[in-house]
């Protein structure tokens, strides 16, 4: 079994092809949930929800958000009605999100809320949120202490970064679930996300790099140069005081890292890593990357 950490829209690309190169139970996803967020009295987990519906089969891939075909007719009337709901939310997305936000409230763990929706969608993989502890990345902007999705959504990113902080009640601690998952894995892939605010948050959580320490480790960079494949990654790497390329993110990993791979067009050299194309931009190139991730799996 493979586990990969994910968050953002890079990973759920490998995942596309590598659900079509093996079997759903030889995939386990532990997903960032510092993005998570309510909103009109819902809890919107973004990450985690663009890889249920890509497993569901219900992904809206031209945008790796939502769900294809959904109807915004909701959205439409609080917005007139004078809702500040700056995340347009696809109808069917926000029974989504209605369900988990009524399950959290009547006091159950978001990984068994979790896990009522996967088996609802019909999704066969294990895909678990990385802690059951809320934990938020907050941007320090001159605005003040902003949430990521406002940074990301609503200011669509233009505002100049201070900080990176990631804010919680108590320090977030990983699941029984993810640990054992991680202790029953053969690899864990650290996929191309966003390092600072896909995957440090899932690496911050209490006993997840020592769960790491024995495991064979692959971190596939998300930068080609000194700029991201998608997102805001160079501005927050540079935030948080690493270098906004592959050298970087190399940086962030390092001290748990087996193999490092970076795309056959990056002009950044770390030394030892290994050259693919990394630049998953249809579905067959995904495959393409999945196999040559199994391939380091089989022979390491």
């Amino acid at each position: 079994m493979i586990t990969f950490l994910s968050g953002g829209t890079g990973t759920p690309k490998l995942l596309r092809g590598m659900r079509k190169v093996t079997g759903p139970h030889e995939i386990s996803v532990v997903v960032n949930t510092a993005e998570d967020i309510w909103i009109s009295g819902n809890h919107i987990s973004p990450d985690f929800d663009t890889v249920m519906y890509l497993f569901a089969g219900i992904l809206n891939t031209d945008t790796w958000w939502g769900i294809r075909n959904d109807s915004f007719t909701t959205h439409e009337e609080v917005t007139r009605l004078g809702v500040d709901e700056f995340i347009r939310i696809g109808d069917n997305d926000r029974a989504v999100q209605i369900a988990r936000g009524e399950m959290l409230r009547k006091g159950m763990r978001l990984t068994n809320a979790t896990k009522i929706l996967l088996d609802r969608f019909g999704v066969r993989e294990n895909v678990l949120p990385m802690t059951d502890t809320e934990v938020t990345t907050h941007i320090k902007t001159d605005l003040g202490l902003i949430h990521f999705q406002e940074y990301w959504v609503r200011a669509k990113g233009a505002l100049e970064i201070q900080a990176v902080v990631r804010s919680f009640t108590e320090p977030p601690v990983a699941t029984e679930e993810v640990m054992a998952t991680i202790g029953a894995s053969d690899a864990v892939v650290i996929g191309p996300s966003n390092p600072i605010t896909s995957i440090l948050p899932v690496l911050e959580c209490e006993g997840v790099r020592s769960g790491l320490e024995e495991k064979l480790v692959i971190a596939i960079s998300p930068f080609i140069g000194n700029t991201p494949v998608s997102g805001p990654a160079a501005a927050l790497m540079r935030a948080f005081g690493f270098e906004p390329s592959s050298q970087g993110t190399f940086s962030c990993y390092e001290d748990l890292l087996d193999i490092f791979v970076q795309d056959i067009r990056d002009p950044v050299e770390v030394s030892g890593s290994v050259r693919f194309d990394t630049l998953m931009t249809d579905e067959e190139k995904s495959i393409a990357l999945a196999e040559e991730i199994l391939h380091l799996v089989e022979v390491s």
